[in-house]
């Protein structure tokens, strides 16, 4: 008896590609609205109430950038 295996290798069609594309530029658009909120929630902040949390006004972007992209 003989048995005969395929396998197809995993292609992406053009609406994988399309979706996949979606998704990414909604994740980019997410974590840049949580970038902008972040900043403009620690720059609205007085100096006294930065210096209470331990932050300078220099370091509001950095902080952005780790909260919206875990870096």
């Amino acid at each position: 008896m003989a048995y005969q295996n395929t396998s197809h290798a995993a292609s992406f069609g053009i609406m994988d590609r399309i979706t996949a594309m979606v998704k990414s530029v909604k994740d980019s658009m997410h974590r840049r609205r949580v970038y902008n909120q972040t900043v403009s929630e620690l720059s609205n902040l007085s100096q006294r109430e930065l210096t209470d949390l331990g932050i300078s006004r220099s370091m509001i972007s950095q902080i952005a950038i780790e909260a919206s992209y875990g870096n």
